[in-house]
């Protein structure tokens, strides 16, 4: 019997934003710890991360982008050799040091050997435990802790090396994932549905109303019964007359009640029935395929509790 994929890498640890930055490497120390505790890591494939070719991250990105962090990341390590500082910003809450561009190329690379996998059908679907996370990096620029879009550079992937003629993108995190709306609006072979808390970061975005979009705008302190019925009313209909051959998932954690970084009312129990509700369309329409990739959840406890509880319907245990 073939298991879900779960894609890391040890050098999605070592990129660091400074001293008590939300987005650290203890988040990936508390899922692994929570897989260990709960037993659910027995049930798992794990796979290492490989480094993404700049070829395949092109697929979602300017060659522009990549080579200018490239070169913040070249320029970086000269700096510290020299006795510089051991970060630059790229915005006010995101910056780089000497490992980020590794763990950025691991991150794209976990989501893309994710999906090669599961379409040749050595698992059924996959879990990335990846940072930097993804989904506001749009086409020209990185920001919202993000640099590379993993989950856009995977669906993109799925579509022109693999030869597939839809897919979907869902987000559930807490922020819009304006990055992937950036890169994929317009492009009718993607689907991507989203719900995120409005008004909220990132504030400066100018919305596309592009048909293949089914982003929902909803209040803070919005409760899980009301973001189902939400789910039921928007999503469902566009992905059921969509019928995607894969479907990917920037899964967001942040949007759960204990997570400082937001205002929503999730919990563990939501997350894991928008899970179900994704495992169905996938049965019908998508060979049960379905590459699912960390972007938020700040508060390492209820960011493990919901990614086990994601994971548990992932592996149907």
């Amino acid at each position: 019997m073939t298991m879900t994929g779960y894609f890391t890498h040890r050098d999605c640890w070592k990129h660091e934003m400074g001293p008590g930055h939300p987005e650290c490497g203890e988040r990936l120390d508390a899922i692994e710890d929570r897989l260990l505790t709960s037993g659910l890591g027995v049930a798992l494939d794990r796979q290492e991360a490989p480094i993404a070719s700049l070829t395949d991250i092109e697929l979602a990105h300017g060659r522009i982008h990549i080579a200018s962090m490239r070169g913040l990341s070249d320029w970086l390590k000269e700096e510290i050799e020299a006795g510089g500082p051991s970060h630059t910003q790229i915005d006010p809450d995101t910056s780089i040091n000497i490992h980020t561009w590794a763990a950025s190329l691991r991150a794209a690379g976990a989501a893309i050997a994710a999906t090669d996998a599961v379409i040749a059908g050595e698992m059924p679907n996959a879990f990335c435990a990846i940072r930097p996370p993804g989904h506001h990096a749009s086409r020209h620029k990185a920001s919202g802790f993000c640099f590379f879009n993993n989950v856009a550079i995977a669906a993109k992937y799925a579509l022109e090396r693999h030869g597939l003629q839809r897919v979907a993108i869902i987000d559930f995190d807490v922020h819009h994932g304006n990055g992937t709306e950036d890169i994929v609006a317009g492009d009718d072979r993607i689907l991507m549905a989203s719900f995120y808390q409005h008004p909220f970061y990132p504030l400066d975005y100018v919305h596309s109303t592009a048909s293949n979009l089914v982003n929902v705008p909803v209040p803070a302190y919005i409760k899980g019964t009301e973001v189902r019925d939400i789910i039921e009313r928007t999503w469902m209909p566009r992905l059921e007359a969509f019928q995607p051959e894969m479907i990917f998932i920037s899964a967001g954690f942040d949007s759960h009640r204990e997570d400082d970084m937001g205002q929503m009312g999730l919990v563990e129990n939501d997350f894991a029935w928008i899970t179900q509700r994704l495992m169905d369309v996938a049965k019908r329409h998508s060979k049960g395929r379905i590459v699912s990739c960390l972007e938020g959840g700040y508060t390492l406890s209820s960011l493990a509790r919901s990614v086990e509880a994601h994971i548990r319907v992932l592996a149907d245990v």
